[in-house]
C-alpha cells in the first residue's frame, strides 16, 4: 500500500484534502511550507498524526487567509489559524508566530507520507519543536511527543544534537 492511501485511510480523505489546500496555495502564489510532526516525518521514518502545522510566507498570510476563507471554515487564535477541512480527521494549523517567518525562506521541496509539499529545513523544524517542548502551556502528552521528534531529528543529523537546549538533551536521554 503507498503512503500516501494509508495516510488517506486514517485521515478519512485527509490526504486528498491536505493535496488540494496545498494546491490551492500553490496556484495563488503563497509560499508556505510544513513544519511541526508531518515535516518531521519528511526527514525521519514516518509517524501517523493527524496534525498538519504550516507557515505562510510574512506578508502573505492576509492573502492566504483570504483565499482559504473561500473554500474553509477559520478559527483565529493568537498564535494560529485553524483551518477545517470538512469531513476528514485532519486538524490543520497555519502557524503566524513572527518566530517562524524565515522558515518559508529555508523551505524545500518535500514528500510526507506521499504528499509532496514543502517543508521546512531540517534545522528549523527542529527548533519549532525545541520552542513547542519548551512551551509550558500544551498538555503533558503533547511536550513528550515533541521530545521524541526531536530525538528522531537528532538521530537521523547527529549535527543538530548541539542546537538542543541541555535541559531538553536531559529529558530526552534519561
Amino acid at each position: 500500500m503507498r503512503a500516501s492511501v494509508f495516510y488517506n485511510i486514517v485521515t478519512r480523505g485527509g490526504g486528498a484534502e491536505i493535496e488540494e489546500l496545498l494546491r490551492l496555495l500553490d496556484e495563488a502564489g503563497i509560499r508556505y511550507c510544513g513544519i511541526g510532526g508531518q515535516a518531521v516525518n519528511h526527514y525521519v521514518e514516518p509517524l501517523v498524526s493527524l496534525d498538519l502545522d504550516l507557515v505562510v510566507a510574512t506578508g502573505q498570510l492576509a492573502a492566504a487567509e483570504e483565499l482559504l476563507s473561500d473554500r474553509y471554515t477559520l478559527r483565529r487564535f493568537p498564535h494560529g489559524l485553524n483551518v477545517n477541512l470538512g469531513a476528514s480527521d485532519l486538524r490543520v494549523r497555519v502557524q503566524i508566530a513572527p518566530r517562524y517567518g524565515d522558515f518559508v525562506d529555508r523551505a524545500v521541496p518535500g514528500d510526507v507520507l506521499g504528499i509532496p509539499m514543502y517543508v521546512a529545513a531540517a534545522r528549523d523544524v527542529l527548533w519549532g519543536k525545541v520552542w513547542t517542548a519548551q512551551n509550558s502551556s500544551p498538555r503533558p502528552s503533547k511536550r513528550q511527543k515533541d521530545l521524541v521528534d526531536i530525538a528522531r531529528l537528532i538521530e537521523a543529523y547527529p549535527d543538530l544534537r548541539t542546537d538542543v537546549p541541555a535541559d531538553l538533551l536531559r529529558r530526552i536521554e534519561g
